[in-house]
């Protein structure tokens, strides 16, 4: 069995007293699309934040190309290439459109390649290459999704870290950004994925997990988790007939 680009193993976490992921495993395979899903206070978001070494485990380990990420820095996990797609955006509001996908590629040294991750993600986005001299904190909700992710690709990641990429946005904006997301991986990076619409992430993940107050209660293929009789209650909104 091949080395998982992403695993967890035996995950605990804790704000305080608050026991928040409970002895989590999760295994990400390259190449894939995995989502996670789970209600409010689920633990998805501080899955997102346990990659990314903003939370620590309390114990456990978390296993990025089959090497531990204990005592990683931030930076040094961005360059390893596992780039966030933040809650929110989390834009830099007052720097333009262009400042903001440079800092997508802070670790790196700026070379020729610097031009060709620009074209990339102009290809994805045409409509980022129309804003570039705009102030990130004037564009729409959307528009400055498409900015966060493009700003990610900057990085040059082998995983791709997804916190609610449709939230807030408009219906004709969710169905880009999912269409986005599959482009990516098809073009050889892997995405986790946290996501509330259920019904589109488990369209086009391969995977799923499915998080309830910190632990792990289901998992499988996508396609299988869909037809789930409490997945769909729960998740897709379809209620059971009496």
């Amino acid at each position: 069995m091949q080395t998982p680009l992403l695993e967890f193993r035996g995950v605990n976490t804790h704000y305080g007293d608050l026991h928040v992921l409970k002895s989590v495993d999760y295994r990400i395979d390259e190449g894939e699309i995995v989502c996670l899903l789970g209600g409010n206070a689920s633990g998805k978001s501080t899955t997102m934040k346990a990659i990314m070494g903003i939370v620590a485990p309390t114990s456990g380990d978390i296993r990025y190309e089959g090497r531990s990420l204990a005592g990683v820095s931030v930076a040094e996990r961005v360059k390893r290439g596992i780039a966030p797609v933040l809650e929110a955006r989390r834009l830099f509001p007052r720097m333009t459109v262009y400042e903001n996908l440079e800092m997508g590629a802070y670790t790196r040294h700026r070379g020729s390649d610097f031009a060709a991750d620009l074209e990339r993600v102009f290809a994805l986005f045409p409509r980022v290459k129309e804003r570039l001299k705009q102030l990130a904190g004037t564009l729409s909700g959307g528009e400055q999704q498409m900015v966060a992710i493009g700003r990610a690709l900057m990085a040059r990641p082998r995983l791709l870290c997804m916190d609610e990429p449709s939230m807030g946005l408009a219906p004709v904006f969710v169905e880009q950004v999912f269409d986005i997301v599959q482009a990516i991986n098809r073009q050889g990076t892997t995405v986790f994925m946290v996501e509330q619409n259920a019904n589109m992430a488990l369209e086009i993940a391969h995977r799923a997990y499915v998080l309830q107050t910190g632990q792990v209660v289901l998992s499988g293929p996508a396609a299988e988790l869909r037809r789930n009789p409490s997945i769909r209650e729960a998740y897709l909104g379809e209620m059971k007939v009496a």
